[in-house]
């Protein structure tokens, strides 16, 4: 019964659902019919408004098309302008319509219009400014201003033909006054160049400043093109007089013209140019490195070693202004004249210290002061400097390759010839035994030691020697920085520091030898002394006073002279250490026999 019930209920409410699906069908067709006149009225309003707005752009074109061609016969192109903007944007609505006949009618005489304007604004152009002869006939006018205008809107070849042709009409009297065959074309008057062009960009400024839109930089164009031209013509003309070219005149050349790049790059942006990428220069942190120090500044005499140095942040390379090179690059074929002039000037350079070292001796002691680095160090380094900031404005390819060759060659002289040739001589390497030096070492004589300004100029090579290792390293980041990246790897200046390295470690051994050599006589007498006869235990032995004299003659002059470099002078300690002790231990089984007082006595 409860079942039958259910089933019941289930069929009474089907039928309810049925009901409601048919009045939600029947609502759904009466709102169909009732929308469906709303739609078609949508529909033909939106299609009526399309036409509308299209009749209207096609009034405003026929039109427009009627007005131009009327205004270009006329030469009215200051209304020109702005009228083929117009035309063009509203000639863009009917791309789809093309396949009319009439549309493409119109779109036809559109372009006959621009083309006719084009070889009318160009013939207007060459009447104005004749690309014949230097005199100009012509000058600046509204109409021509107003050509300018309209040739943004035409093919970008017509603007650009227009630049092209003005340019060389204006830079056609360079030519001409510079030619090869002209004195003022040579080296010794390239300032000539450069002042003939600024006249003509400030009389470019006032005749036609106001004709051409500013946005074409005509005036950065007028100078890059005579760039262009004038390094063209410097190449030409340095191959065919290349044996005429001195240093001197080379430089004077070089440093005239990345003036002149300097004076485009503070005038111009350099948007003009292929990249058109233009950086700000960053301004660098200060620093004390000697090899970071501002280039363009004052040299300075001497350079200063910072020991903090790789705790330092290192100056970020300044990008090159956008100008840099766009004439100096003909001079770089020619560099090996300055390179080869550095060579000699820098051998004549060592030969001047070493003859300089000869005549005024060894450094005079100054123990208050410490060890004294060679004067002649930083001259040179100083000079490495000057060529290295001169190089890298010349070039950074080949060239900087080629003076660092040079570099490495006078730093290897500067270390034998400088430092390792002045170190003095042991007497056990000059000479042999002799019957004189072991009488002396009988009498129980000091044998020959090195004097206070020997041991004085040991120390101060020592400590030229650092100076020249650590100045070595900065001196190779800096060439890196300066030279091209894919040159980098071809600086390396490892072998140069090693050398340095090989004189601190003879300077060091040639102190230890020293000071092990004057204990020498008091050890051997410690061996030959009677221990077996020793009857009580007394003072120190003599051997003993000897030998602490010794070392408190030599160990505080090195010290002092060592004040500057202390790691070296703890090197040289403990080097000593490690060769008196061991020689002390021999010398002590040589004691034999002895007596039980004799070894209280040791």
């Amino acid at each position: 019964q409860a079942l039958e019930e259910a089933q019941k209920a289930i069929q009474q409410l089907f039928g309810k659902i049925k009901d409601i699906k048919d009045k939600a069908e029947k609502s759904e067709q009466m709102v169909k019919e009732i929308t469906r006149d709303i739609k078609q009225l949508d529909h033909a309003k939106r299609h009526l408004t399309t036409s509308i707005t299209t009749l209207n752009h096609l009034h405003m074109l026929a039109g427009g098309v009627d007005s131009l061609e009327a205004m270009t016969r006329r030469r009215q192109y200051g209304e020109v302008a702005n009228l083929l903007q117009g035309v063009v944007n509203v000639l863009e609505h009917f791309n789809k319509y093309m396949g009319i006949p009439q549309i493409r009618q119109l779109s036809e005489r559109v372009k006959a219009a621009q083309n006719e304007l084009g070889q009318q604004i160009l013939a207007d152009f060459e009447e104005a400014f004749p690309s014949q002869g230097t005199k100009r006939t012509g000058g600046p006018s509204n109409v021509l201003r107003d050509a300018c205008l309209v040739a943004n809107v035409l093919d970008p070849r017509i603007k650009q033909e227009i630049i092209k042709k003005f340019i060389k009409q204006h830079l056609s009297e360079y030519l001409v006054l510079f030619q090869e065959n002209q004195d003022v074309a040579w080296l010794d008057k390239i300032d000539r160049r450069y002042a003939w062009i600024k006249r003509q960009l400030v009389d470019y400024e006032e005749k036609y400043g106001r004709m051409f839109p500013q946005e074409w930089c005509m005036t950065e164009r007028i100078a890059v093109e005579f760039c262009h031209i004038t390094r063209a013509e410097l190449a030409k003309i340095m191959r065919t007089r290349a044996k005429e070219i001195e240093v001197k005149l080379l430089l004077f050349a070089i440093q005239r013209t990345t003036n002149f790049e300097g004076f485009l790059a503070k005038r111009f942006s350099g948007c003009t140019l292929a990249d058109g990428t233009v950086k700000k220069p960053e301004v660098p942190p200060p620093s004390t490195n000697p090899f970071l120090e501002d280039e363009t500044g004052a040299e300075t005499d001497e350079i200063v070693i910072e020991k903090s140095d790789t705790d330092k942040p290192k100056k970020p390379k300044v990008p090159d202004n956008p100008f840099h090179g766009i004439v100096s690059k003909c001079f770089e074929p020619h560099l090996y004249v300055y390179i080869e002039s550095q060579d000699k000037n820098l051998g004549e350079l060592i030969d001047r210290f070493v003859a300089d070292f000869k005549a005024q001796g060894p450094p005079k002691p100054n123990v208050d002061e410490g060890g004294a680095v060679l004067p002649s160090c930083a001259d040179l380094f100083v000079y490495y400097k000057k060529c290295m900031v001169q190089c890298s404005q010349l070039s950074t390819g080949e060239p900087m390759i080629a003076l660092t060759t040079i570099f490495q060659k006078y730093l290897r002289e500067y270390a034998w010839k400088i430092l390792s040739g002045n170190l003095p001589k042991t007497t056990s390497s000059s000479g042999g035994l002799t019957i004189t030096s072991l009488l002396k070492e009988k009498e129980g004589s000091e044998v020959a030691k090195f004097t206070l300004e020997e041991l004085c100029l040991i120390c101060s090579i020592l400590s030229t020697a650092e100076y020249c290792l650590a100045t070595t390293q900065q001196l190779e980041e800096k060439l890196k920085e300066k030279v091209d990246a894919s040159l980098v790897e071809r600086i390396n200046l490892t072998g140069e520091m090693d050398t340095f390295s090989i004189v601190i470690s003879n300077s060091i051994q040639l102190l230890v030898q020293d000071l092990d050599a004057a204990c020498d006589p008091a050890l051997t007498a410690m061996s030959k002394m009677q221990w077996q006869n020793v009857e009580h235990v007394g003072d120190q032995s003599p051997y003993v006073t000897s030998v602490i004299l010794h070392i408190k003659q030599n160990v505080p002059i090195i010290r002092d002279n060592l004040a500057s470099t202390r790691k070296y002078f703890t090197q040289f300690c403990i080097k000593f250490a490690n060769s008196f002790i061991p020689k002390f231990i021999n010398h002590l089984f040589k004691c034999k026999p002895i007596s039980m007082v004799g070894a209280e006595q040791v």
